[in-house]
């Protein structure tokens, strides 16, 4: 298994990615374009995850259903990554912009929320809070 890691420019919430994956629908599921297809489809769609970048921090992550091979509007080939509708939130972890995507060994990704050993209660925090804490490295 691996996961993608993608920055979602212009997205600053969850609330509005859940929006912006209304369209591009593929099969019924939410689809984000990109240039490349990764050379290593078969570990991303043995179940990985994109994780996603807002405004600075990963916040979440999609189940990756499918890659899918399509024309660009410029005319180039490019690749769609299916994912599943469910966004999970992830504790926030700070991260630097990049551009196009980068693999994120599962080893390296944040944990889902609920998911810390300590039973911390982040989870329960409002979103922007949990922000709050991760910029201030006390989550």
């Amino acid at each position: 298994m691996l996961n993608i890691i993608k920055l979602a420019v212009g997205c600053p919430t969850i609330e509005v990615l859940r929006e912006r994956m209304k369209h591009p629908r593929v099969n019924g599921h939410g689809a984000v374009p990109t240039r490349t297809m990764p050379k290593r489809a078969a570990e991303v769609l043995d179940g990985g995850s994109l994780y996603r970048v807002m405004d600075g921090m990963i916040l979440c992550r999609q189940p990756i259903i499918g890659l899918e091979g399509c024309r660009r509007p410029d005319g180039t080939e490019g690749t769609l990554i299916v994912v599943s509708d469910d966004i999970i939130p992830v504790q926030p972890r700070t991260m630097r912009p990049f551009q196009g995507w980068r693999y994120l060994d599962p080893k390296d990704a944040p944990p889902d929320l609920g998911q810390s050993a300590d039973g911390d209660g982040i989870a329960d925090l409002p979103p922007h809070l949990r922000r709050e804490l991760a910029e201030l490295a006390l989550i």
